[in-house]
């Protein structure tokens, strides 16, 4: 059986400055859409799901990005996840300078947890929490 990711979907408060904050950072917008009716009901397992979704893309096309805002029912609010809990942890992008991705993160009022690391001399990186409270990781290979 062949298996390929096709994307990673991430429920936000707000559609607009999710979408903004990644397509900042280099993804596309490749489609955006509201979804609801039996068929995402059954997909979802949510009886009336009504969301505004948006799909962005890498610019490398092999990475997919699927932010959803919920209409109905309403979302619920829960604690950020945190680096060492269990469950969805959180989105991981190679950037070719990590300064210039800090510095448009900034704009949208997102700074890392701590600080940069380098990783075995192979990696500078860092952890934020984007919009929503998603934990981003972004990365700059070194050469």
């Amino acid at each position: 059986m062949a298996i390929a990711l096709e994307n990673v979907g991430i429920a936000v408060a707000d559609l607009d400055a999710a979408v903004a904050f990644f397509t900042d950072l280099g993804l596309t917008v490749i489609g955006r859409d509201t979804v609801h009716g039996a068929w995402a009901d059954t997909a979802v397992g949510l009886d009336g799901n009504h969301a505004r979704i948006a799909m962005l893309q890498t610019p490398d096309e092999t990475g997919r990005l699927e932010l959803m805002e919920q209409i109905h029912p309403p979302a619920i609010e829960a604690a950020p996840v945190r680096p060492h809990q269990i469950g969805m942890h959180r989105v991981a992008f190679s950037v070719d300078d990590l300064d210039e991705a800090l510095e448009i993160a900034a704009r949208h009022g997102c700074r890392p947890l701590r600080g940069v690391a380098t990783y075995q001399d192979l990696f500078r990186l860092t952890y934020l929490r984007g919009p929503s409270d998603i934990l981003v990781m972004l990365a700059q290979r070194l050469s």
